[in-house]
C-alpha cells in the first residue's frame, strides 16, 4: 500500500531511528531496526529537517533556497518512501 502524505503534513524521526555521518561510507546514513539507509545529500537534507516542527512544504521552501530544482512534488515522494521505509512518521 502506498502512503500518501500532504504538503501540510509534519513529518518526524521515528523512536529508535538515528542519522548520522558513517566515515567508512563518506554518506550520511539512517540506522534503524530493519536496517541501514544510504541518503545523498539532499536526502540527508530532508532527513534533518523532518523535526516534528516544519511540515513538508516547509522543507521545501527551505531546500529551494539550498539547492536549484527543488520540487514540493519531490520533497512528497521522498517524505512518502521514509515512511514507507519507516524511518519517518508524519502527523496531519
Amino acid at each position: 500500500m502506498t502512503s500518501v502524505v500532504a504538503l501540510d503534513a509534519v513529518p518526524h524521526i521515528r523512536r529508535g531511528v538515528k542519522c548520522t555521518y558513517d566515515q567508512i561510507r563518506s554518506a550520511h546514513v539512517v540506522l534503524f531496526p530493519e536496517g541501514v539507509l544510504v541518503l545523498n545529500e539532499t536526502a540527508a537534507s530532508v532527513v534533518s529537517l523532518c523535526d516534528g516542527v516544519r511540515s513538508v512544504g516547509d522543507i521545501a521552501l527551505v531546500l529551494g533556497d539550498q539547492y536549484d530544482g527543488v520540487q514540493p512534488e519531490d520533497v512528497v515522494e521522498l517524505v512518502v518512501r521514509l515512511v514507507e521505509r519507516r524511518v519517518v512518521d508524519v502527523d496531519g
